[in-house]
């Protein structure tokens, strides 16, 4: 039988968005599942968001840090990459700022976990109306009900509904065949520390928006690491926001293209540089480690 006692990592990226972070972290801290540690992996945001994280570690007895770099551009690789430098968990999940885990999402990533394989999760889209709602606290997600959400899609402020009622268990058809780009996205992805760690983390060579997540899996992947899809089960719900310019995205995808070809798994300027704190950053431990 597995074993399921394992440590989880939550790594939540975040910039400059303190509302949103502070619904995120709200929901984090009250999961089924309690063996696990948040790490807030901070892209260079101001007083405001380190304020909401220390308030959130105030309120539970779970550990909460906060890993921070100068602002210097769109910089999530790196910033992720502190976060697994500081991560003490058998196997990560990184998730952002603005994704609402539900109460069951740790348990759902757990019951998931298969060495071997990283697990892509899916995600609920909410309109800007929702989305100021939640955030304004006009609308409350802790008295959130079936009639809630059914109001919420028949009014077309929520893309999907089902998820949110059916939670299907792992079966063959979350396997996915070769590689794939379709469904990865880092807002919601699992892996084993051990195996993000023989890829060298997240690449630090990618700016912009756009493809360091389709690059992670594609060096899993090569290094023999396969996919599962999350869907039915690791929904979050993906809170509104304005698209972040593309510039990069092309030759982002070429960086891709170029994994895929050559098979190369090690990050040219990934965790290493995290690991051996080339590049300073901040970590604020708060709170005591789960039991």
């Amino acid at each position: 039988m597995a074993r399921t006692n394992f440590l989880i990592s939550v790594i939540v990226s975040t910039y400059n968005r303190p509302d949103a972070l502070a619904l995120v972290l709200k929901q984090c801290l009250a999961q089924t599942d309690t063996n696990y540690e948040v790490i807030v992996a901070d892209d260079g945001s101001g007083e405001p968001t380190r304020t909401v994280i220390e308030s959130a570690a105030n309120h539970t007895d779970l550990a909460v840090s906060h890993v921070w770099q100068p602002d210097q551009g769109f910089r999530a690789a790196a910033i992720r990459n502190q976060g697994i430098a500081q991560a003490r968990g058998e196997y990560l999940i990184f998730l952002d700022g603005d994704c609402v885990p539900q109460g069951d999402f740790i348990a759902r990533h757990r019951a998931l976990a298969e060495t071997g394989w990283t697990v892509t999760g899916s995600r609920i889209l909410l309109n800007e109306a929702l989305t100021s709602d939640l955030l304004t606290q006009r609308l409350s997600l802790t008295q959130a009900n079936l009639r809630f959400w059914v109001r919420q899609r028949c009014a077309q402020r929520s893309n999907k509904l089902l998820p949110l009622l059916i939670k299907l268990p792992d079966f063959a058809q979350r396997r996915v065949n070769g590689f794939k780009w379709r469904g990865i996205k880092s807002c919601n992805l699992a892996a084993w520390a051990v195996n993000v760690h023989a890829i060298n983390g997240f690449d630090e060579e990618f700016s912009g928006w756009g493809h360091e997540d389709a690059d992670f899996v594609a060096r899993l992947y090569n290094a023999g690491v396969r996919r599962k899809k999350g869907f039915y089960a690791t929904e979050v719900l993906h809170l509104w926001h304005q698209e972040q310019p593309r510039d990069n995205a092309s030759l982002n995808y070429k960086r891709v293209l170029e994994v895929l070809q050559s098979k190369r798994t090690w990050a040219r300027h990934g965790l290493d540089q995290a690991l051996i704190k080339q590049e300073p950053a901040e970590t604020t431990p708060f709170g005591s480690m789960p039991s």
